[in-house]
């Protein structure tokens, strides 16, 4: 088996954090919101954009149990500007960065990251391809 890229990852998030979770993703890191499916009730969950290839999807669940040490670190997202285009796009928008690192290993090698938090707990990598 040859893979090519992360497809999508699930992420649970409260009933009521919807509007949080549209507000964030879409408005403060700017990627696309997808949930015309949702809304009509086609779907249960609703999708990020981040790319061409690839989506987080939010389950809003009554059930959500915001992520601990033992069951969840970081999902990273790779985005073509700089560390420092991130950093002030990040300020502008009001997120507060929980760490920086000037070389975390990922996929393609090394490349600077900032972290942030999401409204319910997960923590963001964003990495600079730039």
């Amino acid at each position: 088996m040859q893979a090519r890229h992360i497809d999508h990852v699930n992420l649970r998030v409260p009933e009521d954090g919807v509007d949080d979770a549209r507000e964030f993703y879409g408005e403060r890191l700017g990627f696309g919101i997808e949930d015309d499916p949702y809304a009509a009730g086609e779907k249960p969950f609703f999708d990020v954009r981040l790319s061409a290839t690839a989506v987080v999807h939010l389950w809003p669940t009554d059930e959500f149990e915001p992520p601990t040490a033992t069951n969840y670190d970081h999902v990273a997202v790779a985005v073509e500007e700089s560390i420092d285009e991130i950093e002030a796009e990040l300020d502008a928008a009001g997120v507060d960065i929980e760490k920086s690192m000037d070389s975390p290993l990922g996929a393609t090698g090394e490349s600077p990251a900032v972290y942030v938090r999401d409204p319910f707990g997960y923590r963001v990598e964003i990495t600079a391809q730039a």
